[in-house]
């Protein structure tokens, strides 16, 4: 595209896809410097304990070998930010699969084989890995992730909830998922006397440098940190992790370049999952079907080394209008890996269980499930009392339910089937915040016609790159061609991650800034530019993070069609349709693939994703991807997204939502609605696989006692 006046919005092709495609697009174990090592982490056998002996001898033995890093000899490192970062600092073993050693050595395979060779004894301890919506040590955190309040209560929700003419009073249940991007997390350090440079798959280059210099005790100015391309991270990728501390690490001691690749079985304990939740809610409703009292109570687990509360209720604070409302998080410390970040975290799995319980609650009022949404549409957003900046949500339910053919549809359980297949459809809506953070960027405009556009931007595959090139064409009024762009560098200058749909308007805001910034000293000169051209730079530190006084955010709405066979009891999606409004699209192409990646994300977390902690031995049972099943494109045979138009003034100068997670939100609602509606049995409790489905199928064709009869 060379034009500029549909730059934005235009369908235009990443600009690193000829890289990928050809694999000339280099990943963070992909650097070579000469005399590279290779290390290999030795994990924690027990579930919690201490390191109480250590023997390196047999690991040093094997050739190639050249060091062994435990608590006993590794270097002493600052105090974290995070606390999972202060990695063989101490003898103590929080939880299995923590990092006790590292072996590095001149190849893979012997880095690997001496990590196998370390002789490792504890003094075991007693652990428990078990949460119960009954634990006993259960607390009430000071707040849930993201600085929300554990606990919101408007009006008398008991009372009315006793008071109401239809009453819901439910149960869900999602297990631990794994984010299990392409990539595993790697890094590739190298120090050159004080100064460090690191290549890391990483979501965001600035956090990084800026924990690398704590720990290391090295000012930022001599660290640098890259991440040209990054394998997907869906949140894992979001902070800094082991691996580029224990790869900085490693390089130190041994004067060499040194890359840390973690195995994928490794990923499950060390770098996040998450968490658990335990949710119950209980909807009240006028004969109506107009909300009177909504309770959105959610229970989950984080561990000993650092508390992360998974704020799966805040939702339902956005959603409904409720004249009595309540959401209220609780947490247990228990003896696992510390959760973190996945895709729409909160979001997600409370979505999954506010939707869930609206359909439920639509069953009981014999109402249409999108006319029971729509009915309880609020002005304004129920818990702040904020006006939205703009909320579209009852057009992406009018258009879904239009594209999908919903009119059509008979509400009455097993009303469909094809032979020994039952045929459901359901619905779900979505919600996102909309987030932004300060940014720094730069425009050049060089001699000969051509613009540089810097910022710190990371493209985790899903086309920062190109966006924010638009961006600048469109503030700069020139063809895209124009426009060159360097990202992903923490010496630009510091930017956000690319987390929390936040990437590009956080990045393109700075981008327009800078650009705008530039057309208006090029406005005021005449004659050829210098050498090193003209430039201008741009910080929106105070503007982007300003408070707001509108309720920000994207909505959208999921139609799901399945099938069940009720002798295998395997459910297939046979159409996945979601309607978003997300303000400003600004790119078709790479918007569509986003929202079709969350949207298959949400059917992985209805049907195959499933995790459990092993009680006796305290680690993920599903540690890799022949057990943890994540779903590929056969396991849907037709989706689609659209979105509406919708023009908002109160977010940035592109008028722009984040796209990346809103199409996970609800989708698994919207199958598991489907399901119900196939089948007549809610399954409360994910993942609807087959032996879950073909017992319920079975319990409801014989009931107790009737089994055999």
């Amino acid at each position: 595209m060379t034009g500029t006046e549909t730059v934005l919005g235009a369908p235009v092709e990443r600009r690193e896809g000829r890289e990928k495609v050809t694999g000339t697009a280099r990943y963070a174990a992909e650097y070579d410097p000469p005399g590279r090592a290779q290390a290999w982490p030795v994990p924690a056998a027990v579930a919690r304990g201490r390191v109480t002996g250590v023997d390196p001898a047999p690991a040093l033995a094997v050739p190639g070998v050249l060091a062994v890093l435990t608590h006993e000899n590794a270097p002493r490192l600052g105090d974290p930010d995070d606390p999972t970062l202060a990695l063989l600092q101490s003898p103590h073993v929080p939880h299995r699969g923590w990092f006790v050693g590292l072996v590095v050595a001149e190849t893979l395979e012997a880095a690997r084989a001496g990590a196998a060779a370390v002789r490792v004894t504890y003094e075991a301890e007693g652990h428990d890995v078990t949460l119960t919506a009954a634990h006993p040590e259960a607390y009430v955190p000071e707040s849930a992730n993201g600085g929300f309040p554990a606990v919101t209560e408007h009006g008398d929700p008991e009372g009315a909830f006793a008071s109401s003419a239809t009453r819901v009073d439910v149960e869900y249940r999602i297990p631990p998922l794994h984010n299990h991007p392409m990539e595993p997390h790697t890094s590739t350090a190298q120090w050159d006397g004080d100064r460090l440079t690191v290549h890391s798959s990483s979501q965001g280059t600035s956090a990084v440098r800026t924990e690398l210099a704590r720990l290391f005790e090295v000012p930022e100015d001599r660290i640098t940190v890259l991440a040209e391309h990054v394998g997907g991270g869906f949140g894992s990728k979001g902070t800094p992790r082991p691996e580029v501390v224990l790869a900085a690490m490693a390089a130190r001691e041994t004067g060499r370049p040194v890359t840390v690749a973690l195995p994928r079985r490794y990923l499950p304990a060390v770098v996040g999952h998450r968490a658990p939740t335990l949710h119950r809610l209980r909807l009240g409703a006028d004969a109506g079907g107009r909300l009177t009292s909504l309770t959105h109570e959610v229970t989950t687990h984080t561990s000993r080394v650092k508390e992360f509360v998974e704020q799966a209720a805040v939702p339902a604070r956005v959603m409904y209008a409720a004249p009595a409302l309540r959401t209220a998080h609780r947490v247990v410390r228990l003896d696992v890996p510390t959760p973190s970040w996945m895709r729409a975290p909160g979001e997600c799995p409370g979505m999954y269980a506010l939707e869930s319980a609206v359909d439920e609650l639509a069953v009981e009022l014999g109402m249409d499930p999108v006319e029971l949404r729509i009915r309880n549409e609020p002005e304004t957003e129920p818990d702040s009392g904020k006006p939205f900046s703009s909320r579209h949500l009852v057009e992406c339910l009018r258009e879904g339910a239009r594209r999908f053919g919903w009119e059509g549809r008979d509400p009455r359980p097993r009303s469909r089937a094809a032979g020994p297949l039952l045929i459901g459809s359901g619905v779900a809506a979505a919600t996102y915040p909309v987030l932004v953070s300060p940014c720094a960027a730069s425009a050049r405009a060089l001699p000969g016609g051509g613009f540089l556009v810097r910022v710190n931007a990371t493209d985790i595959g899903t086309g920062a790159r190109t966006v924010c090139a638009q961006v600048a064409a469109d503030a700069l009024g020139v063809p895209l061609d124009r426009v060159r762009i360097e990202v992903a560098d923490s010496d630009i200058g510091f930017a956000p991650m690319a987390g929390g749909s936040s990437g590009t308007a956080s990045w393109g805001w700075a981008v327009h800034e800078a650009c705008v910034r530039l057309t208006g000293r090029l406005a005021e000169r005449s004659g050829p530019l210098p050498d090193e051209g003209i430039a201008a730079d741009a910080d929106t530190s105070g503007t982007a993070d300003a408070e707001s006084p509108y309720a920000r955010h994207a909505f959208g709405a999921h139609f799901v069609e399945v099938t069940v066979d009720t002798v295998t009891g395997e459910v297939r999606v046979t159409r996945l349709l979601g309607v978003f409004a997300a303000g400003r699209i600004l790119n078709a192409r790479t918007a569509r693939s986003q929202f079709i990646g969350g949207m298959t994300m949400g059917l992985g977390m209805a049907l195959t994703e499933d995790s459990t902690v092993d009680p006796a031995f305290g680690d993920f049972a599903e540690s890799d991807l022949a057990s943890y099943h994540v779903p590929a494109h056969a396991d849907v045979a037709a989706v689609e997204a659209h979105w509406v138009d919708e023009e908002d003034a109160h977010l940035n100068p592109m008028g722009s939502k984040g796209i990346g997670e809103i199409g996970i939100v609800g989708s698994a609602a919207a199958v598991g609605n489907a399901v119900h509606h196939a089948t007549g049995i809610r399954f409360r409790e994910l993942p609807l696989t087959p032996d879950r489905v073909l017992t319920g199928l079975l319990e409801h064709e014989h009931p107790a006692g009737t089994l055999g009869t």
